[in-house]
């Protein structure tokens, strides 16, 4: 059977429902080469020098992150839009200074240019694409504008799966999709109180269900009902409307992931979990030891900058 099928009752802790909600919701993605991993109070990205040791950087978080609006629904929602594009991209700099060496960091103007840019081609590529190649089927056979805002979304939802799997086939994506793996095996290791070892982690699963992965396709999905209801609009508006509501999106996305994990336990909500879990077949791969350590080092870290105690098994 599947790993992602194996996998569902160990995300969901179906022996021990509302687990998610007594222990601390840590997060984290990979980054080249290395693992970020985010608490409550700080983050701590590890990476693989090539000199084969480890790096590590810790910053302590915002205090917005404690605050009220991180516990206001909706609005928290937004908070982890920032969090994935100020730290995920804060943890991806650090992760390729340490593999282009002292000499050759990126950082100041040309940091910032690379990253508006980033988010521009982003913005564009998954969500305004879509409106434009909607819009030219739609001339060709004349379809009513709500079959074309169903199309738009199909469209999203296949460049999206698409490009997930052909950017796995590239040597250096298909390390960042293991260390990716290594994240989760971690996080998995840490949530059944297992020992933070290199062998015990590396018998969980490499899936977890508050996965970014989980995160973008729900985006995708609840971005076919809303923009659907929209009925037809000029092209512009189109736009416009799929720029403004994308926060409105994010906020969604999240809730819904929220409300899903506190629900896990029921028998009826589970099977809202396989398609995150399938999708992440795409974007998780079998991490090598070395990148089982790494993820290791960057969740203690994590911990110890929280003055938490290390793991107690």
């Amino acid at each position: 059977m599947g790993d992602w099928r194996r996998s569902i009752g160990d995300v969901i802790k179906e022996e021990r429902p509302g687990l998610e909600e007594r222990m601390p919701m840590y997060g984290g993605q990979a980054v080249i080469e290395g693992v970020m991993m985010r608490g409550t109070r700080a983050c701590a990205v590890a990476v693989r020098a090539p000199d084969a040791s480890i790096r590590i950087d810790v910053k302590d978080l915002s205090t917005i992150y404690r605050g009220r609006l991180a516990k206001t629904p909706f609005v928290r929602g937004l908070l982890i839009l920032w969090d994935a594009l100020v730290l995920g991209m804060g943890a991806l700099t650090f992760s390729a200074n340490v593999q282009a060496g002292e000499d050759s960091k990126i950082e100041g103007a040309p940091l910032t240019i690379t990253i508006v840019f980033s988010l521009a081609v982003g913005i564009g590529f998954f969500f305004l694409l879509p409106v434009g190649a909607a819009l030219f089927i739609e001339r060709i056979f004349a379809w009513p504008g709500w079959w074309t805002n169903f199309l738009e979304g199909l469209i999203r939802l296949a460049i999206l799966l698409g490009y997930i799997w052909a950017i796995g086939f590239i040597p250096d994506i298909r390390r960042v999709y293991g260390y990716h793996g290594a994240e989760h095996m971690t996080i998995n290791a840490y949530e059944a109180h297992a020992p933070l070892t290199v062998e015990s982690v590396s018998s969980y699963s490499r899936l977890h269900a508050r996965c970014g992965t989980a995160f973008l396709l729900t985006v995708v999905v609840l971005s076919i009902l809303i923009f659907s209801a929209l009925g037809p609009l000029p092209l512009a508006w189109r736009l416009l409307s799929r720029l403004v509501l994308l926060p409105v999106l994010a906020s969604l996305a999240y809730e819904y992931i929220r409300l899903s994990a506190r629900l896990s336990h029921y028998p009826l909500i589970r099977p809202l979990f396989a398609p995150n879990l399938a999708m992440q077949e795409l974007t998780t791969r079998r991490p090598e030891p070395q990148m089982v350590e790494v993820a290791i080092a960057a969740f203690q870290a994590l911990q110890s900058a929280e003055g938490s105690a290390s793991n107690p098994a």
